[in-house]
């Protein structure tokens, strides 16, 4: 109860604080918060939700499951063979170094400006953190055990799924939780540069025409949406990783 608390206690205490200091304000770009909710309401409509919202979330999950896919893949790799990671280690900085958003025009060259270019755009920034933890959390995994699993003849896709990705687990779900975070910003500024529907594109048309309150109220969209994402991310983390938490639970106790 006190950690739900302490959870929403902080945003309803800033929400609250945005309602009363805007309370006033007669600014055209800074209108009071009860104007934002209003447009809020009568913008964000169901219709509006499934034509500009659920395209974003599509493109992301994409992007993001892809992302996971591969980086997992070849971390895995690049994690358990060790001339294999002194070949790629250089070649992995130079790309990690480039930013995403970077890239957006010269993949629309091949792409063109659909779906596929804004969800490759995605891959491209979220593979880098899941890949580097999958390595780190493949090179991590217990030394006795892999010896142990050798000893008895445990190979193949049983030490793989049983003993490298288990144990990989924590740092491999640490890098997608980073990469959620990549995929909503990374989405959105796609969508900005070229879309005829998403989150980011709505928020944009509503600055060019000057709705201000409507472009607000869809940054509040945006940033609720990062919140039910997250939120989903914790709860199937906790199933996922429910072994690994309730071993930690144990050493503490211990």
């Amino acid at each position: 109860m006190k950690k739900i608390l302490l959870a929403v206690g902080l945003p309803v205490v800033l929400v609250a604080a945005w309602y009363l200091l805007s309370y006033g304000s007669e600014s055209f770009y800074v209108p009071p918060l009860r104007t934002i909710l209003a447009a809020l309401v009568d913008t964000w409509t169901p219709d509006r939700l499934r034509a500009d919202v659920l395209p974003s979330v599509l493109r992301l999950l994409g992007g993001f499951v892809l992302a996971t896919a591969l980086g997992v893949a070849v971390g895995v790799v690049i994690g358990t063979h060790r001339r294999v990671r002194a070949a790629a280690e250089p070649v992995l900085e130079f790309f990690r170094a480039i930013p995403p958003p970077v890239l957006i025009p010269v993949v629309m060259i091949f792409a063109g400006i659909g779906d596929t270019m804004k969800i490759l755009v995605i891959v491209f920034g979220c593979i880098w953190p899941i890949l580097l933890n999958t390595v780190e959390g493949v090179r991590a995994v217990d030394s006795v055990l892999s010896d142990t699993a050798r000893s008895y003849g445990i190979g193949g896709p049983a030490r793989l799924w049983h003993l490298v990705l288990r144990g990989a687990s924590p740092q491999i779900v640490t890098g997608m939780r980073q990469a959620l975070s990549i995929a909503i910003i990374l989405m959105v500024i796609s969508e900005m540069f070229a879309a005829s529907n998403g989150l980011g594109f709505t928020i944009v048309q509503f600055q060019r025409s000057f709705a201000i309150p409507e472009m607000w109220s869809g940054t509040i969209v945006l940033g609720l949406l990062g919140v039910v994402l997250s939120v989903l991310f914790r709860l199937a983390e906790s199933r996922v990783l429910s072994w690994y938490h309730g071993l930690r639970g144990t050493q503490r106790q211990s």
